[in-house]
């Protein structure tokens, strides 16, 4: 008999993950733009050699991110869609939101400009591609990019939705930046994945600087008061690494080599308020 419980325990041992190693392992939920902009490949192999956590990152838009948060299935989020992410804490699904970087959404388009809109506010921006009923491509997919895009049409006093001109391609930051390129239509992106992959595209810049366009970045852990079974540990590893000193460090140097300015600039410490929002 206690051979065979042995043998089990041996079994269960050798064959089964261990409660370690599944708490070894978390789940972050980001944005598209983190991942495309290339940061998220420089930050988490450090994160993993420092702690022995393993990152399983779903990279989405914001709006999925918090989604997957609400339903418990990701430990930590790195979002971009401030209204919401509070909403989110609000509702008792995050915990401890705080301020990571931010970097700010510009206006593209093809260098031809067929609306005229270089060098325009945000708001005249938009009108303008109206009136010249020239090609716009939306993410269309509830991330914070596409929640700004929306606040930008709503300020300009125009809902495009029902025009032919007006095309949703509910795909994520770079793949929309390549069929913009493509189509040679305008859209609104962030400008680290602007930066990023720049030299794949047909597309230049052309709205910038105003304030509205400010894009910051919180990361948030999920509450684990409401989901018992998320890595609350893990999560909060991977938070207080992001808002480190070290982490900080690389955010701001990150792109400077390669593009001439950083895709983001960090804020750990900071409120809203100081950076214009």
């Amino acid at each position: 008999m206690k051979n065979t419980w042995l043998i089990i325990i041996l079994y269960l041992i050798i064959f089964s993950p261990t409660l370690g190693e599944a708490r070894k392992s978390i789940i972050l939920a980001t944005t598209t733009s983190t991942q495309d902009s290339g940061l998220l490949d420089v930050l988490i192999p450090i994160f993993e050699k420092k702690t022995g956590y393993f990152v399983k990152t779903i990279a989405v838009g914001s709006g999925l991110a918090l989604a997957l948060g609400q339903k418990g299935e990701a430990d930590v989020l790195l979002v971009h869609s401030p209204a919401d992410e509070k909403k989110f804490v609000a509702e008792g699904y995050g915990i401890n939101r705080r301020i990571v970087m931010h970097n700010d959404f510009i206006i593209l388009g093809p260098a031809e400009d067929p609306a005229k809109l270089k060098g325009a506010k945000p708001a005249e921006a938009l009108k303008k591609i109206a009136s010249a009923g020239s090609l716009f491509l939306s993410r269309g997919d509830n991330s914070g990019t596409h929640f700004k895009e929306k606040a930008l049409w709503k300020a300009s006093g125009l809902n495009p939705e029902k025009e032919k001109w007006y095309q949703q391609t509910g795909l994520g930051m770079g793949q929309t930046l390549s069929v913009a390129s493509e189509k040679k239509g305008y859209t609104l992106a962030d400008r680290g994945t602007y930066l990023a992959l720049k030299k794949t595209l047909h597309l230049v810049n052309l709205a910038e600087g105003d304030a509205i366009l400010l894009n910051i970045y919180h990361v948030i852990e999920v509450n684990p008061a409401k989901w018992p079974k998320v890595n609350a540990a893990g999560a909060k590893a991977f938070a207080d690494f992001i808002i480190s000193k070290e982490a900080q460090e690389i955010i701001k140097g990150f792109g400077v080599n390669k593009f001439g300015s950083p895709l983001f600039f960090p804020d750990a410490g900071k409120k809203e308020k100081e950076l214009g929002k």
